[in-house]
């Protein structure tokens, strides 16, 4: 669920380190709303990230 339909953004893995540089395993999620859009006419529901929506890259449904 945590990826984007429009750009493809999904879950980066990596390490947290703590104070005594001890190493465990996190994942960085995107933000990824599910939004209403206007595709090819209709309305439907995907998930888009917010750079997506805030730079415009689909059209909102009202």
């Amino acid at each position: 669920m945590a990826k984007c339909e429009v750009c493809g953004k999904g879950v980066t893995f990596g390490k947290k380190y703590s104070h005594s540089h001890i190493r465990t395993s996190r994942d960085w999620k995107p933000n990824v709303q599910r939004v209403k859009i206007i595709e090819n006419g209709t309305p439907r529901r995907i998930y888009v990230c917010t750079r997506c929506l805030r730079s415009g890259k689909v059209q909102r449904a009202i």
